[in-house]
C-alpha cells in the first residue's frame, strides 16, 4: 500500500496541505497551450514549450487524443479537439453574467449596428465570453474564448481602472509587450491613463490592440473590483464625429441594464 508522501505523481501544494497531482497539472498545461496556439502544434513544439521530456510529451498527446480532449492529423501535428470546445461552450452557456448580459447586447448591437463584446479578466489578460458582429462586412470578430493582454484592449483597460495602481502593477507582467505601435507599453504612462478612465467613466482603444480600429468599453459593476466589461468595436473609417458620444451615451444605458 503506498505510504503518503511516496507516490512521484502527487506533490504538495504551495498552501492548503492539499496535494496536487503533477500528471493533472501536465495534461491542464498542455491544452492550454494548445488553446493559445494560433497553429497545429508538433510534438517537438508542445515538449519544447513546456519543457516536457519528449515521451512524457507524447504520451499525454496520445492519451488527450484518444479521449477526444485533442486532435492529430496525419502530419504529426495537435490542436484543440471538440471536447474542448464543448467544454469551453458550456463554460458560457451557464454563466449568469453572460446570460444577464446577452439579450442586452443582443439590442446594443441592433441599434449601433457595429460589434459588440463581453469579456472578463483572467489574470494579466481579458477573455472573451460573447460576441455579437457587426451587421457590416468590414467587421470586427473576436471569437468567445480569445485572449488579449489587457493593457492593450479598452475592456482590459475599463476592468484595471476600477483597481489600486499597486493592485494593477502586481497583476500585470514586467515587460508590457505591445500589440500595435499604440500599445502602452510605460507604466506611468499607462496608470496615467487608467485615472483619466475612472475620471470619464469609459475606456478608450485607440488603435492599440489592432490598427485601424478604435473600441469604447465600459466595466460591469457586479463585483467591487469589476471582472467584466463591456465594448463596441468600431473601423475608424466609420466613427464619423458624432459617433464616439452616441456609442459611449449606448454602453452606459446598456451597463445599467445588466447591472440592474
Amino acid at each position: 500500500m503506498t505510504q503518503e508522501g511516496s507516490d512521484p505523481s502527487l506533490r504538495p501544494a504551495e498552501s492548503g496541505g492539499v496535494r496536487s497531482v503533477k500528471s493533472a497539472e501536465r495534461t491542464i498545461a498542455v491544452l492550454e497551450y494548445l488553446s493559445s496556439a494560433d497553429h497545429a502544434c508538433s510534438l517537438r513544439e508542445v515538449a519544447t514549450g513546456l519543457s516536457l521530456p519528449r515521451a512524457s510529451a507524447y504520451a499525454l498527446l496520445t492519451t488527450l487524443v484518444n479521449t477526444g480532449w485533442i486532435d492529430a492529423d496525419g502530419a504529426g501535428r495537435y490542436r484543440i479537439g471538440l471536447r474542448a470546445l464543448r467544454a469551453g461552450a458550456s463554460y458560457v452557456e451557464h454563466d449568469d453574467v453572460v446570460q444577464r448580459a446577452q439579450p442586452v447586447m443582443n439590442e446594443l448591437n441592433n441599434e449601433l449596428g457595429e460589434t459588440v463584446h463581453l469579456a472578463r479578466l483572467d489574470g494579466a489578460e481579458i477573455v472573451y465570453l460573447a460576441t455579437n458582429i457587426s451587421r457590416h462586412s468590414l467587421a470586427v470578430v473576436s471569437r468567445p474564448g480569445r485572449r488579449l493582454p489587457s493593457w492593450a484592449t479598452g475592456l482590459g483597460k475599463a476592468i484595471l481602472a476600477g483597481r489600486p495602481w499597486d493592485e494593477v502593477d502586481e497583476l500585470l507582467p514586467e515587460k508590457l509587450e505591445p500589440r500595435t505601435v499604440n500599445t502602452f507599453t510605460d507604466r506611468a504612462a499607462l496608470r496615467a491613463e487608467l485615472e483619466a478612465i475612472r475620471q470619464r467613466g469609459h475606456a478608450i482603444d485607440e488603435q492599440e490592440s489592432t490598427i485601424g480600429l478604435r473600441c469604447f468599453a465600459v466595466a460591469l459593476d457586479f463585483a467591487s473590483p469589476p471582472n467584466e466589461a463591456l465594448s463596441c468595436s468600431i473601423p475608424v473609417v466609420r466613427l464619423y464625429p458624432d459617433r464616439e458620444e452616441k456609442i459611449v451615451a449606448a454602453l452606459l444605458r446598456a451597463r445599467e441594464r445588466i447591472v440592474r
